[in-house]
């Protein structure tokens, strides 16, 4: 599956019943550089629109949103210690955690590339 987008400029990858989920690059460079990530605990289940978890940049701080129901199966611990991993790959080793789908068919209602780079300009 190609990956899909929030308008909160989360992304999610699904990898068998299990996605993976992180910020986008335009959500890292509208930040700064990242110096704190709060992650959700494992085994927290989560609705759309949940808070999952907070990033702590020089500039601001953001929530992360969940962005489809399911259960937390594992947070990226790399990112706890590294906390720049969020900006220098954050489609790649700077994912944020894993989730068991509850309902995949909500991934529909998420954006494909195109539309979230209508979204972003």
């Amino acid at each position: 599956m190609s990956l899909k987008y929030t308008e909160d400029h989360e992304w999610i990858r699904l990898e068998g019943e299990i996605a993976v989920v992180g910020i986008t690059h335009h959500a890292q460079d509208a930040l700064g550089d990242v110096v704190f990530v709060d992650l959700p605990e494992v085994g927290a289940t989560l609705a759309p629109k949940d808070v999952a978890g907070v990033v702590e940049s020089v500039k601001a701080a953001a929530d992360v949103y969940m962005p489809i129901s399911g259960t937390i199966t594992e947070v990226n611990e790399a990112l706890r210690s590294d906390p720049s991993l969020a900006n220098s790959d954050p489609m790649g080793a700077g994912w944020f955690f894993k989730v068991k789908l509850s309902n995949p068919a909500q991934l529909d209602a998420l954006m494909d590339e195109a539309a979230y780079k209508g979204l972003t300009g």
